[in-house]
């Protein structure tokens, strides 16, 4: 370090204009953005969205605009979901340098000036107060009383003190977290105190940069429902090749038509176009965001709602998320005497007095105004319990004993008013209290005694001690009073109540919850006993997992639910090791330190209330409320939404088996064709709704949240829903085209039989519609029980179905002829015996 920075008079302006220009400012570079083509084209490269594409522009120039327009519509929004994707990275980065960039106060030219903490460089003097926002790594030159909430970065909520560097430690090789250390870290936060620091690192060299570079290093990963929806794509798209080529060279060979063979095969092809599927995925996803935000969860990533539902291990946070991140006076100790304050909560039950003088103490012991947690924690208690008379409000503050080296206490001395002495109260570590106490060994190893049961129940300490002393000139040094031993003081982050049931919750939907922290092993596993959770005497720390090899890490982790002492980087080697293990994980959290891991778990959870923008814009899910049990109530809907999916991709399976197959069997047998675009598209308007809407307001089953979760080997369509699916579709199909070809025997005309014939599928589309709702129960019971998007899809297909039939303008769009009320009858009861075989399965199957 040169001289002037000793001095304390910092860089001059020039100086620092030029690192600014040579290093750059003080913030973390947003990750390079790509161009609209270049996203564009990643984007059409999907099979699914080429089809599109394609058949939409065949439509538009076969004089086709409606259907043309439909299919670019589909092409359009799907396109904008995933541009909104791409930028999902970009502004979790950018939360991070907008947090790691706040106001500064430097020493520049020798005077202290106010700027912003972007422009901050490395060589700055920096003046830190109470209440501000670290700009920058740093290492401190000057101390006075000063204290860091580092929580953002460590995850354990104390407040830790510092020390004056002594220009050999360096800030590489230390971390975050633990008292007395030399150095602040950008984005920390000061709560008592104030010093100078000279800045050591900036940008993403500094501590919270490196873990903004680790989000932009972190891969997402396809969803299950992405990858099984995508094969489902290529089958579909496959079989609608094969038929559209099949009845083109049909027509060009046998009846020398080429083009009425392709106008043919791209209706055939439009039937099979499998456009439902990413489009339905897309509604349920974003219907379920709905549906989950009534829970106070907000959903940046509507692919995580059904990842969620598959979820099998839950990591969580401690700190702000288990627990309040808060500090609760709970015990305090004076002589032999424990007292749990929980009983002492009323003018009933008062406070012993024998514990008033340690409060009185403790209180004379802190600020007037404290921004420290655990100094307003115990103003609050002292004001509720002692009288206004024992809190001494007009007492005059004489002089203020701050840390000093390893004394990780601080005094301060009173005059009351009377007499010739002084008061002096002291709080801090009970070593550094019983130390300025002069306590012998027999003496300390009483409190250490006294300590145990404390440090057991997973308690931070403070202890008091009291001094009376001459009003004579004041020592330079505290530790030269002659302090008595008062008491000590027990705090607790207390578990957030909802966290004990959501817990249980989630064991009995078989997902296991696993807690990491960078707090204490003793800590963590008494919040394990108060929360639930199973095994909660067995942990890891920080330095088993640097230890361990790769085989025994495995193999601890099959049991263990418990990690402590662990630092950010770790978070994401847990996380990874579960995800190596095949297992769907979602990670919960609160600080910059979570986002890692938020970002690479399957679902990363924020909590909202208490959580830094960080963590939730690295997130995919945020607690509006902090209410750990709306992760319950999350993975209930997955779940749902889950099963409902599975019914509506069953449903569009079967539906499109009679449509391509009516398409596609008048052609083979030489039979005047049944549909043109406008049937299928008329078919699709109600596929479509039916599939999304209906099939996703359809309510959870009872079980939901009594079953395991799903394997990540369990296809979305498996080879029992194939199979029925298939005899579904066949039957519908084996029935309306016998009844096309009976119509047409009777020797009735073409546009007849196509009448005939199109009411009977679209009955049978409604049919399928409601059987599929459910697998279990009768068409009478879903009908009697069903939602009312249901109801309102059955009346408009009627009425939409009666105008095309009655209407003279839409029967000749549609190239039919007038038909009876019974051949409408003869089409229903067709449509009803085509399915009647699945309702007698489903009694067969109950039973």
């Amino acid at each position: 370090m040169d001289k002037n920075l000793q001095k304390h008079k910092g860089l001059t302006s020039k100086e620092a204009e030029e690192k600014i220009k040579v290093g750059g400012y003080n913030e973390i570079p947003s990750q390079k953005k790509r161009g609209f083509f270049v996203i564009l084209w990643e984007v059409l490269k999907e099979p699914m969205l080429l089809l599109l594409v394609g058949a939409g522009t065949i439509y538009f120039f076969l004089g086709e605009p409606q259907d043309a327009l439909m299919l670019s519509v589909f092409v359009v929004f799907v396109v904008g979901i995933t541009f909104y994707q791409q930028h999902k990275t970009e502004r979790a980065v950018e939360a991070l340098r907008d947090l790691s960039s706040p106001r500064a106060l430097v020493v520049r030219d020798g005077i202290r000036h106010r700027i912003s903490g972007r422009e901050v460089v490395v060589g700055d003097i920096i003046a830190l107060q109470e209440g501000d926002r670290v700009p920058a790594d740093a290492a401190i030159l000057k101390t006075i009383n000063l204290m860091v909430d580092e929580s953002l970065l460590t995850g354990e909520s104390l407040a830790v003190s510092k020390s004056v560097w002594n220009e050999i430690k360096k800030i590489e090789d230390n971390r975050p977290g633990g008292d007395n250390l030399p150095f602040v870290y950008s984005g920390t936060m000061v709560t008592r105190g104030r010093g100078m620091a000279q800045v050591v690192a900036v940008g993403v060299n500094t501590e919270m940069g490196r873990i903004g570079k680790s989000l932009q290093e972190i891969n997402e990963e396809k969803t299950l429902l992405k990858k099984e929806i995508r094969r489902l794509v290529g089958i579909f798209a496959s079989v609608g090749a094969v038929l559209c080529v099949g009845v083109v060279l049909f027509y060009g060979f046998f009846r020398n038509d080429w083009l009425e063979g392709v106008l043919y095969g791209i209706t055939i092809s439009m039937s099979m176009l499998p456009e439902e599927f990413p489009v339905v995925l897309m509604i349920f996803l974003a219907l379920g965001a709905w549906r989950v935000s009534k829970h106070k969860v907000l959903t940046r990533n509507t692919a995580a709602i059904e990842s969620l539902g598959a979820a099998e291990i839950l990591c969580v946070d401690k700190t702000g998320t288990i627990t309040m991140n808060q500090m609760d006076l709970q015990m305090i100790v004076s002589g032999d005497d424990y007292l749990d304050l929980a009983k002492y909560n009323d003018d009933e039950n008062p406070l012993p007095e024998k514990f008033h003088f340690l409060l009185e103490h403790a209180m004379l012991a802190s600020q007037d105004d404290p921004f420290d947690p655990m100094e307003k924690e115990i103003r609050r208690i002292g004001e509720y319990f002692l009288t206004t008379g024992m809190q001494h409000s007009d007492w005059k503050l004489i002089k203020e004993y701050p840390f000093a080296g390893n004394i990780l206490a601080l005094s301060y001395v009173w005059d009351y008013g009377d007499g010739d002495h002084y008061i002096v109260a002291a709080k801090g570590a009970p070593e550094s209290i019983a130390n300025l106490c002069h306590l012998d060994d027999r003496q300390k190893q009483i409190i250490v005694e006294q300590m145990r049961p404390l440090l057991n129940s997973g308690l931070r300490l403070l202890a008091v001690a009291q001094a009376i002393i001459d009003k004579n000139p004041l020592p330079n040094h505290q530790h030269e009073f002659d302090f008595k031993f008062v008491g000590l003081l027990g705090f607790s982050d207390p578990v957030r109540p909802s966290v004990p049931g959501a817990v249980q919750d989630c064991y009995r939907a078989g997902i296991r919850i696993c807690m990491i922290t960078g707090d204490y092993p003793g800590t963590a596993c008494n919040i394990a006993h108060r929360i639930g959770l199973k095994n909660p005497d067995q942990f890891l720390t920080g330095d088993d997992l640097r230890t361990l090899s790769e085989s025994e890490l495995r193999s601890r982790m099959e049991t263990v639910n418990i990690f402590a002492r662990v630092v950010p980087e770790q978070k994401m080697i847990i996380i990874n090791a579960f995800k190596s293990q095949g297992k769907v994980i979602a990670m919960t959290g609160d600080g910059v330190n979570d986002a890692p891991a938020l970002k690479a778990a399957h679902i990363g959870i924020a909590m909202g209330e208490r959580g830094t923008d960080v963590a939730r814009e690295a997130a995919d899910l945020v607690l509006l409320k902090d209410n750990f049990s709306s992760i319950a109530e999350a993975i209930r809907t997955g779940r749902s939404i889950f099963d409902n999916l599975k019914k509506a991709i069953a449903y569009i399976f079967a539906v499109h088996i009679p449509i391509a197959g009516i398409s596609f069997l008048p052609v083979a047998f030489g039979m005047p064709v049944v549909f043109s675009p406008a049937h299928i598209a008329f078919l699709e308007l109600i596929i479509d709704p039916a599939c999304s809407l209906v099939f996703e307001s359809e309510p959870e089953g009872k079980n939901v949240m009594a079953r395991p979760p799903r394997k990540l080997d369990e296809p979305l369509f498996n080879r029992g829903t194939f199979i029925i699916s298939l005899l579904q579709g066949v039957g519908v199909l084996a029935a309306t085209f016998a009844l096309f070809y009976y119509v047409l025997s009777t020797g009735r005309s073409e546009e007849e039989a196509r009448a005939i014939t199109f009411t009977a599928i679209v009955f049978s589309n409604a049919m399928l519609i409601v059987t599929n709702l459910s697998w279990s129960r009768v068409g009478v019971s879903i009908l009697r029980d069903g939602n009312k998007a249901l109801y309102w899809m059955l009346a408009a297909v009627s009425i939409t179905l009666a105008a095309v039939l009655f209407v003279p303008f839409l029967r000749q769009v549609f190239h039919f002829a007038a038909i009876s009320l019974a051949d409408i009858t003869l089409s229903f009861m067709v449509a009803f015996a085509s399915l009647l075989w699945f309702e007698i399965f489903k009694l067969f199957r109950k039973s």
